[in-house]
C-alpha cells in the first residue's frame, strides 16, 4: 500500500470515492477553496454545485435516503456552515445518515478559548453550534489525524441509529500533505450501546406466544423500516401471519399500499380506518417507530389503550417514553423480524379473519377521497390519480404541511417505489433539493417532488439545478394561495384570523417562473384536466412543472383535534356510529349523542 505524501484535501475526496460516493452537494465558498479543487476533473466523483447550502444539506439527505449510502454535503465556514443547519436537523431528527464537511479559518486565525468573539474573517464555532444535533462534530486541528476522523465520522454515521456528523476542516489543515492513505484506519466504537441478539432471541418465545394469541393484531411499521433495510422481512412476516399493517408519515414506503393487508397512515392526519383499527387492536407490533404526538394525539394514554403494545426500536432512549409498552425491544427491525420469522403463526391466522373483515369495512366505510362532483380539483383525489400513473420504480419527495398529508392519506405506494419526507425538522421547500440528491442517487428513476406554493418559494432557486444537470424531475405545485396548514390551524383555533397565511402572503405566476428557468411547464385547475396533465407529465424524461390549482378553503381531513384518542378525528362520528365501530370502550370525551 503506498505511502506518499498526499494533501489533505485530496485524502478527503479519495476517502469519500473509497467508501462509494458517487456525489457530493455543495455551495462555493472561501474556505472550501482547496476541497473544491480537489474535485475539479475527477471522474469518479462529481460537485453538484447547489444555490443555497440549506438545499444543499438536503439534496444529501435525499441521497442518503434513496442510495441507502451516506450522502455528503460541503460549505464554507461562517454563513454557509450555518446554512446547512436545517439540514443538519432533519438527517438527525429523522436518522439519516450524512457528513458534512465545513471548511473553516486557519487554525492560527481561530479564536478557541479567548474572550473575542471573531478573530478570522467568517469564523464561526460551528462544531458546537451543531453538537446537539449530531452524532459528532469535531473541529479537525491535526492534518495527521484526517484519516482516523474520516473513519470515525463514517462509521458513527451508519452505525447503531443513523444520523449526521461533521467535519470542521481549517484552510491550512487542508492544505497540508500526509502520509496516510485512504481506509487505513480502524474507526472508534460507537458509544451507545449495540442491541444483543441474545436478548433478542430470549424474548421471542413469549412474543409468539402473545402474538398467536391475539384476535385483533395490528402492526405499526415506521421509517425503521426503511433504515434497517427490512421491507422484505415485514412482507414475509405479515405473510406467515395476516396480520394487517399500518404505517407512521415516516414508514408510508415500507409496505406495497395496494396489498390486501395494509390498513393505511395512522396519526392525527392519518386514515379514519387506521385509526379505528388501531384504537380497537389487542396487540400492537410496533417497529421502528418513536410514537411521537402527531401519532398517538396529545394525550398518548389513550392510544391503543387496550392493546399489549411490542415496541421494537434500534434507540433504547426511544422505548417506554411518551407510550408505556408491555414489551420494549432494543433492536434492529430486520433482526427482529428474521428472528420472528423462523416461528411458526398459524394459530393467529385464524384468530382473525374476523378482525381483517371488520378493517375492510373500515376502509369501504371511510375512504380518503371521493369521486368529485364538480369542476374544483380536491386535493386528496388529485394525489390518488397521480399515485396511478405514477410510474412503478419513481421516487416521491414530498413537501411538509398540507401537501405531505395529502400525499400520506391517499397516494397509493407501489411496491418497488420510495416516499421520500421529511418527519422531524419538517422544513419547508424540501421536496425539490431533496429530489435532487435522489436523482443522482438513482439517476434512471423518474423523480417526483410533490409541493405547495408556499413551501415551493423556500428553494425556488434549485429549479437551476434541475434544469443545468436535465435531471427527471416532475415538479408538481398545488397551489391554495396560502400557507394551507397554519391557515387551517388559524381556522380553528383563532376564529380566522388568517395573519400572514392569507394577509401579507402572496406567491409569482409559477409556470412563468419555472420557464424562466427553461422548464417546461403547464397550469391546471379543472378535474376534467388531469388526465391528460399527467399523461403529459410522464410523456418522457424531461423535467417538466404542474401547477395544480385548488381552493384555498381547501382542509386536510380527517384531522385529530387537541386532547382526543386518535379515533375521534374531525369531523368527529355521531356517538352511535362510533360506538358501533368500537370494540372497546368508547371514553366520555367524544361528541355527544345529540350529534
Amino acid at each position: 500500500m503506498s505511502t506518499s505524501a498526499i494533501k489533505v484535501s485530496d485524502y478527503v475526496i479519495d476517502f469519500l470515492v473509497s467508501k462509494g460516493i458517487t456525489h457530493v452537494f455543495e455551495v462555493c465558498g472561501g474556505m472550501l477553496a482547496h476541497l473544491l479543487d480537489s474535485l475539479y476533473g475527477r471522474t469518479d466523483i462529481t460537485a453538484v454545485s447547489m444555490h443555497h447550502e440549506l438545499a444543499a444539506a438536503i439534496a444529501a439527505e435525499g441521497y442518503a435516503r434513496a442510495s441507502e449510502n451516506i450522502g455528503v454535503a460541503m460549505a464554507t465556514s461562517g454563513p454557509g456552515a450555518t446554512n446547512l443547519i436545517t439540514g443538519i436537523g432533519s438527517c438527525f431528527f429523522d436518522s439519516i445518515p450524512c457528513l458534512f464537511i465545513t471548511g473553516q479559518v486557519n487554525t492560527y486565525e481561530f479564536k478557541f478559548d479567548a474572550p473575542t468573539r471573531q478573530i478570522g474573517f467568517q469564523e464561526t464555532d460551528i462544531v458546537n453550534i451543531v453538537s446537539p444535533i449530531t452524532k459528532h462534530a469535531e473541529l479537525i486541528t491535526n492534518a495527521e489525524a484526517v484519516g482516523d476522523c474520516l473513519e470515525n465520522a463514517y462509521t458513527l454515521a451508519r452505525n447503531g441509529r443513523p444520523g449526521p456528523v461533521l467535519l470542521d476542516l481549517p484552510m491550512n489543515i487542508q492544505r497540508e500533505f500526509v502520509f496516510q492513505p485512504p481506509t487505513a484506519h480502524e474507526a472508534r466504537k460507537e458509544s451507545e450501546r449495540a442491541p444483543n441478539d441474545a436478548d433478542i432471541d430470549a424474548d421471542l418465545d413469549n412474543l409468539v406466544h402473545i402474538i398467536n394469541s391475539a384476535y385483533r393484531p395490528v402492526i405499526i411499521a415506521g421509517g425503521g423500516i426503511r433504515l434497517s433495510g427490512a421491507p422484505r422481512e415485514l412482507r414475509e412476516f405479515v405473510l406467515k401471519t395476516d396480520i394487517p399493517v399500518a404505517t407512521s408519515l415516516m414508514g408510508l414506503d415500507a409496505f406495497p399500499h395496494d396489498h390486501a393487508l395494509f390498513i393505511g397512515m395512522i396519526g392525527t392526519y392519518g386514515n379514519r380506518y387506521a385509526n379505528l383499527a388501531v384504537a380497537n387492536a389487542d396487540v400492537i407490533i410496533a417497529l421502528g417507530t418513536r410514537f411521537d404526538t402527531r401519532q398517538t394525539g396529545t394525550k398518548p394514554e389513550t392510544f391503543a389503550r387496550s392493546a399489549q403494545i411490542i415496541h421494537v426500536d434500534i434507540d433504547p432512549a426511544e422505548l417506554n417514553g411518551k407510550v408505556k409498552t408491555a414489551y420494549p425491544i432494543n433492536a434492529d427491525a430486520a433482526t427482529f423480524l428474521r428472528g420472528l420469522n423462523q416461528h411458526d403463526f398459524s394459530d393467529v391466522r385464524m384468530h382473525i379473519k374476523a378482525w381483517r373483515e371488520r378493517i375492510r369495512l373500515y376502509k369501504m366505510q371511510y375512504p380518503s377521497f371521493f369521486t368529485p362532483t364538480s369542476e374544483t380539483i380536491e386535493p386528496n383525489y388529485f394525489i390518488n390519480e397521480l399515485s396511478r400513473v405514477a410510474p412503478e420504480d419513481s421516487i416521491i419527495c414530498v413537501d411538509v404541511g398540507q401537501i405531505q398529508m395529502w400525499t400520506g392519506q391517499s397516494f397509493d405506494v407501489k411496491e418497488s417505489q420510495r416516499v421520500l419526507t421529511e418527519g422531524g425538522m419538517a422544513s419547508m421547500g424540501s421536496s425539490l433539493p431533496m429530489a435532487i440528491g435522489a436523482s443522482f442517487a438513482k439517476p434512471e428513476n423518474v423523480i417526483i417532488a410533490i409541493t405547495g406554493d408556499g413551501g415551493f418559494q423556500l428553494n425556488i432557486q434549485e429549479l437551476q439545478t434541475v434544469y443545468h444537470h436535465r435531471l427527471p424531475i416532475k415538479t408538481v405545485l398545488l397551489n391554495n394561495q396560502c400557507y394551507g396548514m397554519v391557515r387551517q390551524f388559524q381556522q380553528q383555533y383563532f376564529d380566522g384570523r388568517y395573519q400572514s397565511t392569507v394577509i401579507g402572503y402572496s406567491a409569482p405566476n409559477f409556470v412563468d417562473v419555472a420557464r424562466a428557468y427553461r422548464i417546461k411547464a403547464s397550469s391546471i385547475s379543472r378535474n376534467a384536466e388531469i388526465s391528460s396533465a399527467l399523461s403529459a407529465l410522464f410523456r418522457d424524461t424531461e423535467p417538466m412543472f404542474l401547477e395544480v390549482a385548488i381552493d384555498q378553503n381547501a382542509l386536510v381531513l380527517p384531522k385529530l383535534s387537541v386532547d382526543m384518542p386518535i379515533e375521534c378525528q374531525d369531523p368527529q362520528l355521531p356517538r352511535e356510529e362510533l360506538e358501533i365501530n368500537m370494540l372497546i370502550d368508547t371514553l366520555s370525551n367524544t361528541k355527544d349523542d345529540e350529534n
